[in-house]
């Protein structure tokens, strides 16, 4: 047994809890009792969180019987990270507390084909100027910054932090983005495609501990984020999601990668000639092959793309689900649905990379 790991999980747990509470905290028998740990590994650990000043008491709770029982709440300032979104051709940042709230945000242009040495340098300036360099939050106090999390389209290794041939931007294959930024700004880093940061941050809002959804991310590309019994999956070689490219017209338009009748290509180029409901039928095509392939529970859509058009997408994806659904005798179609948090959901999601294994919530 790993103790070490072992003590790690059960700090989760109770961080966790103390994130859900809220300020108005929770108190230690509650802790417990909800854990399933002994009250004494309960007070062991909250001794510690406090000492690290990541927990601090939020008052005094009437018994049932003897003195009133001390209520404990999370510090959310006690800890900091960034989100990064680098998508083809603007850069959101955002500095999130430890319960993920926002405390300030960046926008810029980018130009992802720029070269890999002016968007590193791009991106790290707009870390400093969202932190403070040195870090500080607003007012100058110290920042205590967990990390940068950084988000943008795949295909790459999540585990190294290595881009592989990006659609569109060959020039980053086998860029180690994560290792280079990592020395610029002196900080940890965790790299992940922006489908992937997407489905986290839903699933840290609340989607429930076995729950099964695909985000589906239509901006400049077209890709998914996959979240399996709770868990983001990526896959044996951290490459699933590339949904975007699988050939829905065997004759149809080149696509950048190489292939034929993509539904990427086929999406885009529907939308530009201004045939949303095309691009909606399309999307719904390959979603509902999603949703075969893995009986999921919900499907939900993001991006800028169908935030331009979100009644439209919902209602035409909606459409092919549910005529399928009753071609194959289904009791009902799965639910198509907006994703939560609008236009900076993905560089909520990169900052999540590095909260939510603080809270067991994911594995950065």
């Amino acid at each position: 047994m790993n103790l070490g790991a072992l003590r790690s999980h059960n700090t989760a747990l109770v961080l966790d809890l103390l994130r859900t509470a809220g300020p108005s905290g929770i108190s230690r028998l509650e802790l417990a009792e909800r854990t399933g740990l002994t009250p004494q590994a309960v007070s062991k650990i909250t001794a510690r969180l406090r000492l690290d000043g990541l927990v601090a008491e939020a008052g005094r709770r009437a018994s049932t019987g003897g003195k009133p029982r001390t209520v404990l709440r999370l510090v959310p300032e006690a800890g900091h990270a960034v989100g990064l979104h680098l998508d083809r051709d603007e850069l959101t940042a955002v500095l999130c507390d430890l319960t993920g709230a926002v405390v300030a945000e960046r926008r810029a242009p980018l130009d992802l084909g720029a070269g890999a040495d002016t968007v590193v340098e791009g991106a790290a300036r707009e870390v400093e100027a969202l932190s403070g360099s040195p870090l500080a939050l607003p007012g100058g106090s110290p920042l205590a910054l967990l990390g940068v999390g950084v988000a943008l389209p795949g295909p790459l290794d999540h585990t190294r932090g290595v881009l592989h041939r990006v659609t569109g931007f060959p020039e980053w294959s086998g860029f180690p983005l994560r290792d280079v930024l990592a020395r610029r700004l002196g900080t940890a880093v965790v790299v992940d495609k922006d489908t992937n940061a997407a489905a986290l941050d839903v699933a840290v809002r609340g989607a429930g501990p076995s729950a099964s959804f695909a985000c589906l991310h239509l901006g400049t590309g077209l890709g998914a984020g996959l979240v399996l019994g709770g868990t983001v999956h990526r896959g044996a070689r951290t490459g699933a999601g590339e949904f975007g490219h699988q050939v829905v017209q065997l004759d149809g338009p080149p696509c950048e990668c190489g292939n034929r009748g993509c539904v990427e290509a086929l999406c885009l180029a529907a939308v530009d000639r201004g045939d949303v409901a095309g691009a909606a039928r399309v999307l719904g095509v390959a979603a509902a092959n999603l949703v075969a392939l893995l009986d999921i529970d919900v499907l939900l859509l993001g991006g800028r793309t169908v935030a331009a058009h979100e009644e439209e997408f919902v209602r035409g994806v909606g459409a092919v689900i549910e005529e399928r659904a009753r071609r194959e005798g289904a009791d009902r179609a799965v639910p198509v649905r907006v994703a939560p948090g609008g236009a900076r959901g993905v560089a909520e999601g990169a900052a999540q990379l590095l909260l939510a294994p603080l809270f067991g919530r994911g594995d950065g």
